[in-house]
């Protein structure tokens, strides 16, 4: 029986190793564990939060949750259901604080002065287009071979690697266009 026991935690260990693919992003988890972060600036009250949440199993249900039933939807389907979706987070650009939300299909970006710039990824077109009220105006759309068609402004397409070298080509190409006065 113990020899039966021990092969039979062999095999599995070799299972687990062998089939093991994606861990998933762990949607439900971070969310808990970010909302803990965040309940105050006091590092003492979020370590006993974090710990009464961990005595209570808050921690553990919903790391089980994202385990079994949030992880392997991800992994089939491609997205978590409880991923970012309504997330806010503040970001310091060059001119100024902007709040970034994630919505279900984008961004939404608010200056200080209130001022909103919608982004909206269309899946079918598999592009990334700025809203202006109903109207989609396309930035890039997503190729399948690891390059992108950009939109520059002067109304020409250019195709960009998404490579270090891509990225320098299409900031020189955004600079020609648009010109250095603007930036």
């Amino acid at each position: 029986m113990k020899k039966f026991k021990v092969s039979a935690l062999c095999a599995l260990l070799c299972g687990s190793i062998m089939l093991s693919s994606c861990i998933g992003s762990f949607g439900l988890f971070n969310k808990v564990r970010t909302w803990n972060e965040g309940v105050t600036d006091s590092k003492f009250v979020n370590e006993l939060l974090f710990l009464a949440m961990w005595i209570v199993p808050v921690y553990e249900i919903s790391m089980l949750a994202d385990g079994l039933v949030l992880n392997t939807i991800e992994f089939w389907s491609g997205s978590n259901p409880v991923a970012k979706a309504g997330e806010v987070k503040k970001v310091q650009g060059e001119k100024g604080e902007y709040l970034v939300k994630t919505n279900a299909d984008g961004y939404t970006i608010t200056n200080e002065a209130g001022e909103e710039l919608n982004l909206k990824f269309d899946e079918e077109a598999q592009s990334w287009n700025v809203m202006n009220g109903d109207e989609a105006i396309e930035l890039l759309t997503i190729n399948g071979d690891g390059t992108v068609n950009m939109n520059l402004q002067n109304g020409t397409y250019m195709q960009v690697t998404l490579d270090a070298a891509g990225m320098t080509a299409a900031r020189q190409a955004i600079d020609r266009t648009c010109g250095f006065a603007q930036r």
